[in-house]
């Protein structure tokens, strides 16, 4: 009965995968992952390509495989790192961190007619601005048709979407949302806020909502925290603690969706057998919104009840 009824954390078990992003189509949630590679070169993160998974109840998945690597990418060279999709005017989009051969982090873009992929290169980055600071994008489409893409570390920035989800308005450019303790409090990263990466950006019940990978003051492991604003771009006020660091890990990623009435927040930890900074693996917990719209603490867990 367990095995039908109640999905055990970590979710994914066949394959070390870290960096959850989970979006809704329908009756089905799909979740995209990053890929630990089994042997590491370097002794560093070793990540070559994106997976994705499915549910519709979750408990039974459906593993897609690899949807996107670094293979379909000819201007990059390494480091598939945290990704988001999102669904437009029929089209998919996979918005990916890599990094551009000759150069630093940069964002591409996989275009798919289908949310399980084959997902394919836009052919040139959407966003470089030749720095480390262009990773982990988060992307939204606000009520009014605007889509933001937010992104960092160590600042926090953005760029406004075009509705082609392919460009960004070049006028206004990249943003650079201010890096105070009043929005993301003090912390131990590079900018003396908590706010480390791994931004993910929603919105619910009219309050914008930045969920992010922290440090805290004198923390060496990433917990996440979240803050939120009453417009997309902000100013943000900080709001708390969502789940502490311990994990077995260095980071964390927030991902999280509503589905057929529950909200779940995704992130991964070294669970797995063979675990460790560079083998990591998504769990998955639910959690309920205080009436405010905050969020308390939510603990690391077993895993998840099946639901119709």
């Amino acid at each position: 009965m367990e095995e039908q009824n109640f999905r055990k954390n970590p979710i994914i078990t066949d394959i070390y995968t870290a960096d959850p992003a989970p979006t809704v189509y329908g009756d089905t949630l799909y979740l995209y992952t990053t890929h630990d590679e089994d042997e590491l070169i370097n002794d560093f993160y070793t990540m070559k390509d994106w997976r994705c998974f499915s549910t519709k109840d979750m408990v039974n998945w459906t593993d897609h495989g690899v949807i996107f690597s670094l293979d379909d990418i000819a201007w990059a060279d390494d480091r598939a790192w945290a990704p988001q999709a999102i669904e437009r005017n029929g089209k998919y989009y996979l918005y990916c961190p890599v990094h551009k051969r000759n150069g630093g982090m940069a964002i591409a873009v996989g275009i798919s007619d289908n949310p399980a992929g084959p997902f394919k290169d836009l052919g040139h980055p959407l966003v470089d601005e030749g720095d480390w600071n262009d990773i982990d994008p988060t992307v939204f489409i606000d009520d009014d048709d605007q889509a933001y893409l937010y992104f960092g570390n160590p600042e926090l920035r953005y760029v406004l979407l075009n509705e082609d989800m392919i460009s960004y308005d070049k006028e206004i450019g990249v943003v650079k949302i201010p890096m105070t303790e009043e929005s993301f409090a003090k912390g131990s990263h590079d900018t003396g806020t908590s706010y480390g990466e791994g931004p993910w950006f929603y919105k619910k019940n009219g309050i914008y909502y930045m969920v992010y990978a922290a440090f805290g003051v004198d923390k060496r492991d990433e917990h996440l925290a979240y803050s939120t604003s009453d417009s997309p771009t902000g100013p943000w006020k900080y709001g708390g603690i969502l789940m502490t660091e311990e994990g077995g890990v260095f980071t964390n990623h927030p991902g999280i969706a509503d589905f057929k009435g529950h909200s779940y927040l995704f992130y991964h930890t070294g669970d797995l057998p063979g675990g460790s900074l560079f083998h990591r693996s998504v769990c998955v917990a639910e959690f309920k919104y205080n009436e405010d719209g905050s969020i308390n603490t939510i603990p690391k867990c077993d895993g998840v009840e099946k639901i119709k």
